[in-house]
């Protein structure tokens, strides 16, 4: 039981420590935080972000997304 609770304690580390414009992209703005509204032109995205989330690390987009820091401020 000890080795399943530290198992999923590493994992829930890894996963939130994956997105790589959460970590190297700077500060998030309340741009990012907030959603546009209806009506509102959408958020961009930033592309090479993206792209490296997909090639090093698929959830890592989950983890971008979810902060805001994959988009463009």
């Amino acid at each position: 039981m000890k080795r399943i609770c530290i198992g999923l304690l590493c994992l829930s580390l890894l996963f939130s420590t994956t997105g790589c414009a959460t970590i190297l992209g700077g500060p998030i703005s309340s741009s990012q935080k907030t959603k546009p509204a209806p009506g509102q032109q959408q958020r961009d995205v930033r592309v090479g972000w993206l792209i490296a989330d997909i090639l090093l690390f698929a959830p890592g987009l989950i983890v971008d997304f979810a902060t805001g820091a994959i988009y463009k401020r």
